[in-house]
């Protein structure tokens, strides 16, 4: 089933002669329990594309459907709804709420839209993401790999039709790096969610279903995890 599909995106910084062209008729789509990893160097659109596609910033032209909704014809009210019901982030910089405990940082999103949460769900979480024996430790009290997990938690708790993450394993060292791949691996085919991943490594890309690489704001689909062309 698709969940995502984006079609002739662009988007244009700037006017005049200052125009920068950062993303340039982008077509692709994602299917439900897909994890699809975007590549390409600093400054090619990939955090553009992400950002647009998260509803964090609204494109030139284009356009882009998530379960068939069309992000943005929807008011701005609706989009927000939208997004905080239907996507999820995982950021580099996990963006934790330091007053917060392990287990209140993942409830958190189910709570700022004022629904009760699903003790079941959080404790499903928890021992996915082995974190049971961290459950009341607050963000200061984690390593990073432990943060990164949280983070990919409060992503998952709202069941999102998909998972946006930026650069996830930017702030944290190799051995770390490869146990959120490996987590957002396991997620995507214990609940079949779907993820759009950015990295500049493309070594953290061997387990993944689909690259895509983004170069001066073109995309090209590599294809599967075997593909050579990453090389």
């Amino acid at each position: 089933m698709e969940i995502l599909s984006v079609q002739h995106l662009s988007k244009i910084y700037g006017e005049g002669k200052n125009q920068v062209h950062a993303l340039k008729n982008v077509t692709f789509s994602l299917d439900q329990g897909e994890f699809a990893a975007v590549i390409g160097e600093s400054g090619s659109g990939k955090s553009t594309l992400l950002n647009c596609i998260g509803a964090l910033d609204e494109p030139t032209s284009g356009n882009i459907y998530m379960d068939k909704k069309d992000l943005f014809t929807m008011k701005e009210e609706q989009r927000t709804i939208f997004r905080r019901r239907n996507i999820g982030f995982v950021f580099q910089s996990f963006q934790l709420v330091q007053e917060l405990t392990v287990e209140q940082n993942i409830m958190f999103p189910i709570l700022l839209d004022y629904r009760k949460p699903d003790q079941s769900s959080v404790e499903e979480i928890l021992e996915v993401l082995g974190l049971k024996d961290r459950r009341h430790h607050l963000p200061n009290q984690l390593s990073g790999g432990q943060q990164q997990r949280v983070a990919i938690g409060r992503a998952l708790i709202t069941r999102p039709k998909l998972i946006l993450a930026d650069e996830p394993t930017g702030n944290l060292d190799s051995k770390n790096s490869q146990e959120v791949i490996d987590l957002l691996f396991k997620a995507s085919r214990h609940y079949q969610q779907t993820i759009l991943m950015i990295t500049h490594n493309s070594n953290l890309t061997t387990s993944v279903d689909r690259v895509l690489r983004v170069s001066d704001g073109i995309l090209t689909d590599l294809g599967g995890k075997e593909n050579e062309k990453l090389s």
